[in-house]
């Protein structure tokens, strides 16, 4: 190979390199979501445009069909009463439920629907650290206020009220400063003995319901 061979060689070689990093580029640039408030994606501005929305979910707003979750967010920050309506195919986390953060990407419909085709979703803001769990006297003050919705609670387990998945209440946890104040948890998921012991210091997340016991969908030892 001669060395004017070699040079248009080069020269070919880089306008395919160049050509490959411009189709990347315009492929990976036209498939970023945009992030935008609630208010912004139920104007009607962003039809057919990939955008990421975060916002509470309305309560109960929620529902699955054919394997499709729908359900509604609200920006609980802003004054704006804007709603934007959520479709979902895809299995939600077990932090899901009334008024816990959703981040929604995925494309807007004609409709106004965003029809999401990734969501992840977090507790709010108070409840993500373990330092700010409620305690169990604190958690049953607030009465129907938590009812159903997600949050985090700290205690100790009462030594004796083990029990094994699937057989009622997988155990009591006891207020730290009151052992008087107690309640019963619900809870399937597959713990460790460390985590289950007598008297450990768990931080537990999921949400009361109405007869008065807390499902737990998360048990963490605390700190």
């Amino acid at each position: 190979m001669n060395a004017r061979t070699k040079q248009r060689l080069i020269i070919v070689t880089g306008i395919i390199v160049i050509a490959m990093a411009l189709i990347l580029a315009i492929v990976g640039g036209g498939s970023a979501a945009k992030t935008v408030s609630i208010a912004q994606a139920a104007s009607g501005d962003y039809v057919d445009q990939r955008v990421q929305v975060s916002g509470n979910v309305v309560e109960n707003s929620y529902s699955t069909r054919d394997n499709i979750l729908t359900f509604d967010i609200y920006d609980p920050d802003s004054v704006n009463k804007a709603i934007l309506h959520i479709s979902y195919d895809g299995g939600a986390a077990a932090t899901f439920g009334n008024d816990v953060t959703a981040i929604c990407t995925g494309k807007i419909a004609s409709d106004g629907t965003l029809v999401a085709s990734e969501l992840v979703t977090k507790c709010p803001s108070k409840y993500e650290s373990g330092m700010d769990a409620l305690s169990v006297e604190q958690m049953l003050g607030y009465g129907d206020k938590v009812m159903n919705k997600t949050v985090k609670v700290a205690g100790t387990i009462q030594p004796g009220s083990q029990n094994p998945a699937g057989s009622g209440d997988r155990f009591v946890l006891v207020d730290a400063e009151d052992s008087a104040t107690t309640v019963a948890v619900q809870c399937d998921i597959a713990l460790s003995d460390e985590t289950v012991a007598d008297s450990a210091k768990v931080v537990l997340t999921g949400n009361m319901i109405e007869s008065g016991k807390f499902v737990a969908t998360d048990v963490a030892l605390e700190g």
